[in-house]
């Protein structure tokens, strides 16, 4: 048995920072992650940074077919991922009094943990843990999917050797969207089955619509109220068998991407034995503080089925670091305005709330929006040859204050942070209209954006007009 301050399980944002900031402290730290592959987490290995550049390379093609140009995206995202897992290692193990252990953690008690690796077993205790494992891709319960040989989550696709001419994507949502724009651009024939009414389903109508757009013109195709109900192998690909329209159809594929969530990954690490309590969806239970249902025992990151950001996993770092060595206050409460993008081409970035959300809750609303083919303001967009989207944004006609914003434009990972700052500080719309921006950039968009004549949306009955 070892005994350690701090034992952490799993090397994600939140459980790597909260490591080094303990470690630095003088703390001693088990940071315990089941895979040497897995260093730095889920972002750095298997989520964004390897899907963000592989974004990044089909929007930039080079010399060579598509599928050379793929095997290229693929290698330089490996050559990336492992120079950043090497660093995130290094960033620990050079922490004296850090330890990393490689091998599964599996709890004894609330203040103990086996750790195995192979043939070799530890035992670590601690007074505090920390479970920082993740979420891992869902597989729907789907006859035949699971035993596909065809069937790749996120984390094969983007580490798949091969371009495959027809991809068929299972799910609508920001992850399938993510990769239907991205394999479009590398010139698979892309489909998406999406057993809702349209994509997107968080988003107001119009946005979805301009997303769709963007997306049919690199070539996606759309199969929206599809339900799957077999999947089977055939000779070079596989076939999906799906009703839609009152009428059973069949796609082949060669391969096809589950893209219907991520699970929170709790399996195998023996919560009932640490009195740690999980949701009916599956997450760590925790309270404003990220505290388990066991005193010592808290959980960050994905598994405690918050929202699924890095950045919201590097707040929870911070929440659990004040309640072990400040003054105990800060708490998810505290978060206002999370903005978040999907990472098609261009990107769709949002934070606040939609028109539709603002109007269910009985908010006066105005709504000021604009083509970004018709911003006469923003040259940078035509600069850079990406004039496809909008900008909108939903404003209490009362105050003045920005309710949300989406931005489906070029640049919109970087403008929506701007937006969210503006927001948490109260700054109201017009003085957002108003400001100085540099020139020839995105941002200026809002001086034109932000001066168009808004509409006024009201609810009546189940309809917006």
């Amino acid at each position: 048995m070892e005994y350690f301050d701090l034992i952490v399980i799993g090397f994600g944002k939140g459980g790597k920072t909260l490591a080094a900031t303990m470690g630095r402290l003088g703390k001693r730290v088990a940071m315990v992650e089941q895979s040497a592959q897995m260093y730095g987490g889920t972002c750095i290995n298997i989520g964004c940074v390897p899907t963000k550049a592989l974004v990044h390379h089909a929007e930039h093609p080079g010399a060579g077919s598509p599928a050379e140009r793929h095997r290229k995206a693929v290698d330089d995202t490996r050559a990336l991922t492992t120079t950043l897992r090497g660093k995130n290692f290094a960033n620990l193990d050079t922490i004296d009094s850090v330890t990393v252990i490689t091998g599964r953690a599996t709890f004894l008690d609330a203040k103990t943990v086996r750790v195995t690796a192979g043939d070799d077993v530890l035992e670590l205790g601690a007074e505090t843990i920390v479970i920082n494992t993740g979420a891992v891709p869902t597989v729907p319960p789907i006859p035949g999917l699971r035993a596909s040989a065809r069937l790749l989550t996120s984390t094969d696709l983007i580490d798949l050797d091969h371009l495959p001419k027809r991809l068929a994507i299972l799910g609508g949502g920001y992850v399938g969207v993510e990769f239907a724009s991205m394999y479009a651009q590398f010139s698979s024939a892309v489909t998406v089955l999406d057993a809702g009414p349209r994509i997107m389903p968080r988003e107001d109508e119009d946005v979805a619509e301009a997303a769709t757009e963007i997306l049919r013109g690199a070539g996606v195709e759309f199969v929206p109220g599809a339900h799957v109900t077999a999947v089977r192998d055939i000779e070079n690909g596989v076939e999906i068998t799906y009703e839609a329209g009152g009428e059973t159809h069949t796609l082949a594929a060669d391969e096809v991407l589950a893209a219907t969530g991520r699970t929170p990954a709790t399996e195998g690490l023996g919560l009932e034995r640490a009195g740690v309590r999980t949701t009916p969806s599956g997450a760590v239970e925790v309270d404003e503080f990220l505290r388990t249902s066991s005193p010592n025992v808290y959980a960050v990151g994905d598994v405690n089925g918050g929202p699924q950001f890095t950045y919201i996993s590097l707040d929870d770092s911070r929440i659990v670091t004040d309640q072990l060595t400040g003054r105990g206050r800060r708490s998810t409460v505290d978060r206002k305005f999370v903005p978040y993008t999907v990472f098609m081409s261009p990107a769709l970035s949002r934070v606040g709330l939609t028109e539709r959300e603002a109007v269910e809750r009985g908010l006066p609303v105005k709504v000021v929006e604009k083509a970004v083919a018709d911003i006469a303001g923003m040259p940078r967009a035509k600069i850079v040859g990406e004039t496809r989207g909008l900008m909108k944004f939903v404003v209490d006609r009362e105050t003045d204050l920005i309710l949300g914003a989406t931005l489906l434009s070029v640049d919109s990972q970087e403008l929506i942070n701007l937006v969210t700052l503006a927001m948490r500080q109260g700054t109201t719309a017009s003085e957002l209209r108003d400001a100085i921006y540099t020139h020839p950039s995105s941002t200026e968009a809002f001086n034109e954006v932000l001066s168009t004549a808004p509409r006024e949306t009201h609810r009546e009955g189940n309809v917006l007009s």
